[in-house]
């Protein structure tokens, strides 16, 4: 297994795929009850989330799995000076696989590159948010059945939008996608995502 930390860590065969299994998990989520059992999601959210980390804590025990973490960075050895680096280290003696959300941009790249299990960014600043990429893109796929041709609309902060900078990099591999990206001057999309 490997680390998810950017959109760009897969390939679009790989998206694909990802997208086939969400869609057979939605039509029969009983063959999957049982696919992580003995397995342990830790969910290190070191700034506040609500939908991301209450969603892969759900998605964990869907499939069977158990979660441990911790909500916040004051609850964690952060507040004691611990670095992601030694977190990370710690955490990998405990679980299977780590979700982290960090408000510093690589936070999580830093954590995969010290753990010894995965590492799924849940967000890092105003950087990436590769598995809300995964989850658009299953929305997109589902209600206009592909994505070949599409004209997509973004409209607001596009500077420090994360899920922005990750779907725009996911649907730009694929054909004749366009874009049309709406924000103030000083919210622009950074010319990196370009």
């Amino acid at each position: 297994m490997r680390s998810l930390i950017d959109i760009l860590d897969l390939s679009v065969e790989e998206i694909n795929e990802l997208i086939e299994v969400a869609n057979d998990i939605i039509a029969d989520p009983d063959k999957y009850a049982e696919a992580c059992k003995r397995k342990k999601l830790a969910t290190l959210f070191f700034e506040p989330s609500t939908r991301t980390r209450l969603s892969f804590e759900a998605a964990m025990l869907e499939l069977g799995g158990s979660v441990l973490g911790f909500s916040e960075a004051t609850s964690s050895s952060a507040a004691k000076g611990e670095s992601v680096a030694d977190t990370a280290k710690v955490v990998s003696g405990y679980a299977d696989i780590i979700a982290m959300r960090h408000p510093k941009e690589g936070a999580p790249y830093v954590a995969a590159m010290n753990a010894s299990i995965p590492v799924i960014n849940a967000g890092d600043g105003g950087h990436n948010h590769p598995t809300q990429t995964l989850t658009d893109l299953l929305t997109i796929s589902r209600e206009k059945g592909g994505f070949e041709g599409l004209t997509i609309g973004v409209c607001g902060d596009l500077k420090f939008g994360r899920t922005v900078h990750s779907l725009i990099s996911a649907l730009a591999r694929y054909p004749k996608v366009k874009f049309v990206l709406i924000s103030p001057e000083e919210l622009k999309v950074p010319s990196y995502v370009k």
